[in-house]
């Protein structure tokens, strides 16, 4: 059985056809598509296998028509005369008629004829069973009956058609969309005018439809219900969809490119959005005032959500004949919030040279913004006091050592405004007021923008700044949080996706979660392309203290190579004490330490000239202090240390890194107190600072000569860590005539020790080393000489035990 002819409906057409009362007419309306000449010859054979008449064909001119029963389709194409020849027959002869025809157009006389019909039947659309029944039945899948059913909105011609053509790819098959040629080339122009304004998204605007049709907006209703008789268009006045790709396909793209683009011009003169219609014509070259004016109107509004898109129809609007420099500084925000620095810098400076061309402000902005991100703070603060930005030019004065108190910009208090305000104030506090108002200002700093933040352009985001004094001041968690949200709410646009994510890193890195800080730094890398200045910096910083923690000289090697070239494209700034840091200590480890001594000069000036602040100088102290130790400088480790002191005076968590630095002098002096270093260690531990806890306990085990404070220091360790203690064993010797084993390796020693507990050769080990794999051989011999171990399991066991988990120690 047809699926169209569902059991119900051939019983009910069963019903009808048995009917034998004079003046039983029936009238079958539906919109094109939906089987109504399928009905009309399945009721003639109904009414001839009832009663045995042959139902007549009718066609005009019908006062020549003879029959008891006569079948008419289409009879909204027949002109009044036909329409009234009928209704004449219906009333005044014992002809009985069925009439097929279209909801529209309704003639009068139409209208009067159907009105005899006293059945109608109104063919519906197929539902999903129905579909399954009219595909052949190797597509009879659900994902193959969904598809045909969404893409023809189960009009039976449509589902046929598609039915015919369908493979099993997913997809409709250009015969399928073939088959609409002949129905697109009959339609009335205004209809077809309808069909491509629905397909650009248009709705319902009787408005716009009204300007597009070049008619009256009441008379629109009329255009709409023709379209919705074709059965290319719903009720709600969309396309089907396999309409939409039909027209899409057969009707030339000139066509409705012109349609697009008056009825852009339409809704921009009627003040409305333009951009669904306008997107699409980006890359069609189409020109004139008009066409370029709608273009800026929907870079405007794309701006906020896609600025790459926003760029593109800048471009567009040039290419339709405005002058580039008329939209440069708009088009280079744009590419600039895109992530793309390079064309901003470009287009600005095109913008600030043209003494005549608008929005030099903006350009000016522009530009700053792409420097900050670049390292060029200096230059960065000058634009932005030129283009009136105070608090942003304050941000970047701070930064190279010339602090400014920024007052408030005026104009009315927003989001942004209040966050920029909260952002200057947070830095200025940082440098000459508490750490914790510092910190707290910027992170509320960071909340108000988090709404409004993805289509600013900015030269630092409050939270990442946030995330850098949290970092100073050990405040891991709060770090973590802020730069999560920051890449949550897209804050700052693509420019910052870069820097959010390296900082993330860097606090799961300091934080010892050096796995995380790994899958970070990689996912940060693969954001853009090159990075700028300023992520390179941090990045490779990343790297090499990734290496570093982990043991990995090979590693170390590698990225220190890398880090040179970063040194030099990145001028020494405030905002660059962490990996600055990092970088010191990879160069001592490395001995390679007057690749930084002018950076380190220029960043101890830099505090200098700010008045030493502690949040800002505390990092360099500590790292300056492990990277003497390394170097074996313990005087100017003790410096370091001293500066730490003094800071600490009346603040906790600097108290706590102070405490810690006055324990590592002592430990490195060889003064191993295991209460005083297990104390450090915790205070360590609990703000966050994980992995220098698990070093400092497991550098304090390797340099006592007590074996039970070795082993409750290589436990706190492990602790520390997360991981489980190892069973303990007896903490003094119990041999006749020994004395307590002594067990005080040298650095060198623990770094081989630490490898060949590893699992690898001892050439492996000599390549990380950078030595021969025989003095690998006697660095071995040598510690079970000194640990006393009678077999090369003994050794292991003991080097195990002295050396916990990887990354305890440098």
């Amino acid at each position: 059985m047809n699926p169209i002819l569902t059991p119900a409906l051939a019983e009910r057409i069963a019903a009808i056809a048995g009917d034998r009362r004079p003046g039983a007419h029936l009238g079958i309306v539906a919109p094109g598509g939906y089987g109504k000449t399928t009905l009309l010859r399945r009721v003639g054979a109904a009414i001839r296998e009832a009663t045995g008449v042959e139902p007549v064909i009718g066609l005009p001119p019908f006062d020549q028509v003879s029959g008891e029963v006569l079948l008419v389709d289409d009879a909204h194409q027949l002109d009044d005369t036909d329409l009234r020849e009928l209704r004449r027959l219906a009333t005044a002869s014992p002809v009985r008629l069925v009439v097929a025809a279209r909801p529209w157009p309704r003639a009068s006389s139409l209208a009067e004829l159907l009105d005899l019909a006293q059945d109608h039947l109104l063919p519906t659309a197929l539902d999903p069973a129905q579909v399954r029944e009219l595909l052949p039945k190797r597509l009879r899948t659900d994902r193959h009956v969904d598809f045909v059913h969404t893409q023809t909105a189960g009009v039976p011609a449509f589902v046929a058609r598609l039915a015919r053509t369908l493979d099993t790819d997913l997809d409709v098959p250009a015969p399928a969309l073939a088959e609409f040629r002949h129905e697109l080339s009959r339609l009335d122009e205004r209809v077809l005018r309808f069909l491509l304004a629905a397909d650009a998204g248009v709705g319902l605007n009787l408005d716009l439809l009204a300007d597009l049709l070049d008619t009256a907006a009441g008379t629109v209703s009329e255009v709409v219900e023709a379209a919705r008789a074709t059965g290319l268009v719903g009720t709600a006045g969309s396309l089907v969809p396999i309409a939409q790709r039909a027209i899409r396909a057969q009707v030339p793209v000139e066509r409705r490119v012109w349609i697009r683009q008056r009825l852009a011009e339409a809704r921009l003169a009627r003040g409305g959005q333009v951009l669904p219609l306008m997107r699409p014509l980006v890359n069609t070259g189409i020109g004139g005032d008009n066409a370029a004016a709608a273009f800026e109107a929907a870079a405007a509004e794309a701006l906020p959500t896609d600025p790459a898109l926003a760029a593109n129809l800048y471009a567009a609007a040039v290419t339709a004949g405005r002058a580039p420099v008329a939209v440069g500084a708009r088009r280079a925000h744009a590419l600039a919030l895109a992530g793309d620095l390079d064309g901003a810098l470009r287009l600005a400076d095109q913008v600030l040279t043209t003494e005549q061309a608008p929005d030099r402000t903006t350009a000016a902005t522009v530009a700053a913004a792409a420097l900050a991100h670049r390292g060029q703070l200096g230059r960065s603060a000058e634009l932005y006091r030129w283009a009136g930005s105070s608090q942003f030019a304050a941000l970047g004065s701070t930064g190279v050592g010339e602090l400014v108190d920024a007052a408030g910009e005026t104009g009315p208090p927003t989001s942004l405004s209040s966050a920029i305000s909260l952002m200057a104030q947070g830095l200025h506090e940082s440098v000459t007021g508490q750490p914790t108002t510092a910190l707290s200002t910027v992170v509320r700093a960071a909340t108000t923008l988090e709404p409004v933040g993805r289509a600013v352009l900015l030269p630092d985001s409050p939270a990442a700044l946030g995330a850098l004094l949290a970092l100073h001041y050990a405040e891991l968690g709060t770090a973590k949080s802020l730069l999560e949200r920051a890449i949550a709410a897209g804050t700052g646009g693509a420019p910052f996706v870069v820097r959010h994510r390296l900082l993330l890193a860097w606090t799961a890195m300091a934080g010892g979660d050096l796995p995380r800080a790994a899958e970070g730094l990689a996912a940060a890398c693969r954001t853009r392309g090159g990075l700028e200045p300023r992520d390179r910096l941090f990045a490779v910083a990343i790297e090499t203290g990734l290496a570093r923690r982990a043991g990995d000289a090979a590693a170390l090697g590698h990225a220190w190579s890398q880090a040179g070239e970063a040194i030099l494209r990145h001028p020494v700034d405030l905002f660059t004490f962490l990996p600055l840091g990092e970088l010191a200590m990879a160069a001592a480890k490395l001995r390679d330490e007057s690749r930084l001594v002018a950076q380190l000069t220029e960043a101890r000036t830099l505090l200098k000239s700010l008045g030493d602040p502690p949040l800002w100088a505390m990092p360099l102290w500590w790292s300056g202090l492990h990277a003497a130790l390394i170097a074996g400088r313990p005087e100017v480790a003790a410096e370091h240390a001293e500066a730490m002191a003094s800071a600490a005076a009346g603040d906790e968590q600097f108290a706590v890194l102070a405490g810690a630095a006055r324990c590592w002098l002592e430990v490195s002096a060889g003064a191993v107190e295991p209460d005083a270093v297990e104390g450090a260690a915790r205070a360590l531990q609990g703000i966050g600072l994980t992995w220098d806890a698990a070093r400092l306990a497991g550098n304090a085990a390797t340099r006592t000569t007590d074996r039970a404070a070795m082993v409750r220091l290589l436990d706190c360790a492990r602790m520390i860590q997360g991981k489980p203690v190892s069973a303990r064993r007896s903490v003094t010797s119990e041999r006749p005539g020994d004395e307590q084993l002594a067990v005080n390796l040298s650095d060198r020693e623990l770094q081989v020790a630490e490898l060949v507990v590893s699992g690898l050769t001892y050439k492996d080990v000599g390549d990380r080393l950078f030595i021969s794999a025989k003095t690998v051989e006697h660095h071995v011999a040598r510690m079970r000489q000194r640990l006393g171990a009678s077999s090369r399991s003994e050794l292991l066991s003991q080097l195990r035990s002295l050396v916990g988990s990887a990354g305890v120690r440098e």
